[in-house]
């Protein structure tokens, strides 16, 4: 039964005590021997909630070392990019993260406007730099994005995205499990770590924004979209997305209007969702209810979680659209009008979605590659141009570039 506020805006009992949630960060020590409170990589990374002891700073530092100690093992030695979004969380473990990485001698690069990533704008940056126009003699790189994704805003999240720029698979996820919480259990004892202040001068700028704006163009009809004329409405829902839709918009030439600029790590202008929890859930109508109430406003709409590689799109017809539908639309358009993919590039689905991308697959006369549930069965396929298309059932997808080639093996919203 749905919470009798659901859909309604948040109200401050619903909201967070920011001080309280970060001051447990530093304060709370988790128990190693509880499994609550260790380090759990589930389909996206670890995710916790300060104040519950399974996300604290001992778990950030632990991860990082063993992160590090990994992507050694594997004779990556190039920059690691690392982003962000602005759960209450994310500033204070992205900082412990940096302390870590940069006493171990690794490169890392930041937002050159010290602004919030999105995860697609990570995975592209991992991608772009790991080319043969971004390497320059140097070592492959790989990421961290600090997001516990569409969670509530009492919760934190970090996830590792290895040279392939899409999620990192079990192997990896298990091997950096398994050495944080034994990091965990020993005290923190091989955890090599410097002063605030010292990594963030060491840390080097990235233009996120600026590169992946550019290269918009190399996967989307921009033009036909400008000259459509369509009046689309993009609400970041309060998360990193939010100075990449005006970007966009400008570069291009594009109608686009960000409907709700505002960042707050409490997300007091979010509506409730469902359970009357707030969750910046693109999926659910009760959380889209703001945007769904303004859709004659735009020919389209979009709305993003908070690392902003989910999306889900409200018309003035329907309201919030299916997200199966608008993924076998999408698919549809895409294979009938990517002339230079691949004649055996496959449509991705999960085992979830619809079984109404089967029927477009086989229309299309296409192989469809079925995988359980996690967005890191496409990377290879993405990765290789055998996939053209993967999507998820919670409407996060990714697909090739217009000539074939990858634009992100990680969720693009």
């Amino acid at each position: 039964m749905a919470h009798n506020r659901a859909g309604k805006i948040a109200q401050p009992e619903d909201l967070i005590n920011v001080d309280a949630v970060t001051s447990a960060y530093y304060d709370i020590t988790p128990d190693a021997d509880n499994p609550d409170q260790q380090v759990s990589f589930g389909t996206s990374g670890h995710r916790g909630a300060s104040l519950d002891g399974a996300f604290n700073e001992p778990h950030i530092l632990a991860t990082t070392q063993a992160i590090v100690e990994y992507r050694a093992a594997q004779g990556i030695t190039g920059p690691l990019l690392i982003g962000r979004d602005p759960h209450a969380l994310s500033l204070p473990a992205w900082q412990s993260a940096l302390e870590v990485l940069v006493a171990n001698d690794v490169t890392v690069l930041v937002d050159a406007q010290d602004g919030f990533t999105p995860t697609p704008a990570v995975s592209h940056a991992i991608l772009r730099l790991n080319g043969p126009e971004g390497r320059n003699g140097r070592g492959e790189a790989d990421g961290i994005v600090v997001t516990p994704s569409h969670n509530p805003p009492r919760d934190g999240g970090f996830k590792y995205n290895p040279p392939h720029g899409g999620p990192a698979d079990s192997t990896a996820t298990g091997v950096i499990q398994d050495r944080a919480n034994e990091l965990l259990r020993s005290g923190l004892a091989g955890v090599r770590r410097t002063t605030g202040e010292k990594a963030r001068a060491a840390c080097q700028a990235y233009d996120f924004t600026s590169r992946y704006v550019d290269d918009l163009a190399d996967v989307l009809d921009l033009n036909a979209i400008k000259s459509a004329g369509i009046r689309i409405g993009a609400d970041p829902l309060g998360g990193a997305s939010v100075d990449y839709w005006g970007a966009i918009g400008e570069r291009h030439g594009l109608d686009l209007t960000v409907v709700n600029p505002d960042v707050d790590p409490r997300w007091a202008f979010m509506t409730l969702d469902t359970d009357g929890k707030i969750r910046m859930d693109c999926s659910s109508p009760n959380a889209m209810a703001t945007l769904i109430a303004a859709r004659d406003r735009f020919d389209i709409s979009t709305g993003n979680d908070a690392d902003a590689d989910r999306h889900g799109i409200v018309t003035p017809d329907v309201g919030l659209m299916n997200p199966n539908h608008f993924l076998s639309v999408a698919i549809g358009y895409l294979f009938a009008h990517r002339a230079d993919w691949s004649p055996d590039a496959a449509i991705g689905k999960t085992l979830v979605s619809s079984s109404m991308i089967d029927r477009v697959a086989a229309e299309l006369g296409r192989t469809l590659l079925e995988v359980p549930v996690g967005f890191k069965w496409f990377v290879p396929g993405l990765l290789d141009g055998s996939v053209g298309f993967g999507g998820e059932e919670s409407a996060g997808a990714s697909f090739l570039r217009m000539g074939g080639t990858t634009w992100t093996t990680d969720k693009d919203g």
